[in-house]
């Protein structure tokens, strides 16, 4: 909608992207907080996020830039070709996870971060949805990842493709995915400080299921695969479909198995 520079070489896009970043790391002190887990731990967790989202955007933007092979004949990163989320989020899980444990290691030698791996993974799927939501704010004020052109009440006008071109009117799948995402992300710490769990699995379903459906919306190129009538991105929301059912059900078998009973002790044997 405004991809214009406001000020300081910054855009509506940056702003909001770096807002949601903010209230991603307010989430992660006000969940680490409602579970009571020590200072030091909340420091480690708020530092591997901002390695986390640093090191997954430059991900983000690689992944994009190895879809541009098959649009353009070649890897190519600039602003115009953007970033992928799935490739950030692939990347950033991973650099938080690895950094997690190896840093971890060596601050809690207790492996009171191995104890409270759980926790964390409960307390991440309500910031990432919020962080991803004031992102996506940013690529509907960007004008990408935008809808099929229309002429209903709910069309947004855009510019695509560079701000030389006169705006077009959109469908704003942009702005339907950071509404989703905000409901989501309310949803997910609304459940989180009722004292529930399985916060990981349900957003990976969630979140599936919905982006295989919005890419459907999507008119814009987001790559090829192997599968020729999938996008990568629906491709990967399959993968996050079945990963987060395989992680419902170890959870919840988790949770049910019988504690294990400790054997009656023996008093001395009486003899006459």
């Amino acid at each position: 909608m405004y991809p214009y520079e406001l000020f300081f070489g910054l855009d509506f896009y940056s702003i909001l992207m770096t807002v949601g970043v903010i209230v991603c790391m307010v989430f992660i002190r006000l969940m680490a907080d409602r579970r009571g887990l020590r200072a030091r731990f909340q420091n480690l967790l708020l530092f591997h996020t901002v390695a986390a989202v640093v090191l997954g955007y430059g991900a983000a933007v690689v992944t994009q830039g190895l879809y541009n092979i098959a649009a353009l004949g070649r890897f190519e990163i600039n602003q115009s070709t953007g970033a992928t989320f799935y490739g950030g989020l692939i990347g950033g899980t991973a650099v938080f996870i690895i950094g997690y444990f190896i840093v971890g290691h060596f601050c809690f030698r207790d492996g009171y971060h191995v104890r409270n791996f759980r926790t964390v993974s409960d307390i991440a799927p309500a910031c990432i949805t919020v962080a991803h939501g004031f992102g996506r704010l940013g690529c509907l004020m960007a004008g990408c990842c935008h809808g099929a052109p229309t002429e209903a009440w709910y069309g947004i006008p855009m510019f695509v493709n560079g701000t030389d071109q006169p705006p077009v009117r959109m469908v704003p799948v942009q702005l339907f995915e950071a509404l989703f995402l905000f409901a989501l992300s309310g949803f997910l710490l609304w459940w989180f400080l009722r004292g529930k769990r399985y916060e990981m699995p349900v957003y990976m379903l969630t979140y599936g299921v919905w982006r295989f459906i919005a890419e459907y919306l999507r008119n814009d190129y987001r790559g090829q695969t192997f599968v020729d009538f999938w996008s990568p991105s629906q491709l990967v929301s399959v993968v996050l479909i079945v990963g987060g059912t395989v992680l419902l059900t170890i959870e919840l078998w988790l949770d049910r198995r019988p504690t294990a009973r400790r054997p009656a002790k023996r008093g001395r044997e009486h003899r006459e």
